[in-house]
């Protein structure tokens, strides 16, 4: 299908924020070089995914989404409490967790809002552009081993993950200051791709990722990847908090009637990382087209590119076996492009047949954008 003119248009819009600072994650510890600030205060930062060059992120170069400041921990003192509709509530520290069996698992995050830039009208939140998604290696216990040493009610519903953070939220308002959290289903926590993770790629989890403990729940977006990880409550009565009904929601259709429901799943989305918005191309020469697609709890089966804005497509070749959780890189060789403007799309479709809409479904609200985004670039 080809786009339509303010959908081409709009994503120029992803270079209205120029490159911010090498702010410090930790006195003496490298920054965060080339990162996009898209807010001061919290901290919010954006990968330029014109860098991407491997399938897993540099710490000093994953995004960082934070609601509130980071919150100072320290590991001798912080525990985690798992508590609620168990047998046995536990107050556990690093090397309780640490004793359990260790799981590493590479997984990507995306914030629910990643390409809110490229919605028209402008919507309120973070004006992120494509780079609020990052691909890491994660190593920590899972969830379910924790949910079993406390010993999980038959009655248990849901699981809520709580933050050290928190604060006051001004529109919509909220109940006073309030901690970040999100809730799991019962069936989703005890499954194998949700870690608390105290290792991000082999290092000690830094403190702008959730420094001591974090959630990674794999296939989700961010939102549901809780960090700074204080508090675990296994709840008999499904979860209504402020994160996932008043944020973090969007509309789904039932009997015709919009019904709002949680941010959850992942959907799929492929990213062109070069050549970029504007970039200039040599005519006569081949031309690498290069990005990278994901669809959360499924694997991407293949990812589509159009040089002419959506009206003709051609297969990419994805450069490692997709699987579900984690992106995979792909390339596309343009052969002698043609002098002129070209608009290159790129278009993932998941292992069940979910491809990527040409238009924004409005029923999302501000969240889970993945439709068609066009790289305007030339050709001399």
């Amino acid at each position: 299908m080809d786009l339509t003119r303010r959908q081409f248009f709009g994503s120029a819009l992803a270079t209205s924020v120029l490159p911010g600072f090498a702010f410090a994650d930790e006195p003496g510890k490298p920054g965060f070089p080339g990162l996009t600030v898209r807010m001061h205060q919290p901290r919010n930062l954006e990968f330029p995914v014109s860098e991407l060059d491997g399938p897993l992120i540099p710490n000093e170069q994953f995004f960082i989404r934070s609601h509130f400041a980071v919150p100072a921990l320290d590991v001798k003192t912080w525990k985690l409490k798992v508590e609620g509709a168990i047998d046995k509530p536990l107050e556990l520290t690093m090397n309780d967790l640490q004793k359990l069996p260790q799981k590493t698992m590479p997984a990507t995050i995306e914030c629910a809002g990643n390409g809110r830039v490229h919605l028209a009208p402008q919507v309120p939140g973070l004006q992120w552009g494509q780079g609020a998604v990052g691909n890491a290696e994660w190593t920590g216990v899972t969830l379910a081993s924790v949910l079993a040493a406390g010993g999980v009610k038959n009655s248990a519903v849901d699981v809520i993950l709580e933050g050290a953070d928190s604060g006051v939220i001004a529109n919509p308002p909220s109940p006073g200051a309030i901690p970040f959290s999100h809730s799991l289903p019962i069936e989703k926590a005890k499954r194998d791709e949700v870690l608390l993770a105290y290792k991000m790629n082999g290092e000690t989890l830094p403190a702008s990722h959730g420094f001591p403990l974090r959630a990674v729940v794999g296939g989700w977006y961010g939102m549901a990847s809780v960090k700074w990880l204080s508090r675990i409550v296994v709840s008999d009565k499904p979860y209504q908090g402020f994160w996932q009904t008043l944020d973090y929601s969007y509309f789904e259709r039932r009997d015709g009637q919009p019904t709002l429901v949680p941010v959850q799943a992942m959907l799929p989305k492929a990213i062109l990382a070069r050549p970029g918005l504007s970039e200039v191309l040599p005519s006569g020469k081949s031309s690498r087209l290069f990005g990278a697609a994901w669809a959360g709890e499924n694997a991407i089966d293949k990812v589509d590119v159009s040089v002419d804005g959506g009206k003709t497509w051609a297969k990419a070749k994805l450069l490692a076996e997709p699987k579900p959780f984690q992106w995979v890189l792909w390339e596309y060789l343009w052969e002698n492009p043609p002098k002129g403007e070209a608009a290159i799309v790129a278009k993932a479709t998941d292992s069940k047949g979910l491809t990527q809409p040409a238009t924004r479904d409005s029923d999302r609200r501000t969240y889970m954008i993945n439709h068609l985004v066009p790289t305007a670039v030339t050709v001399k």
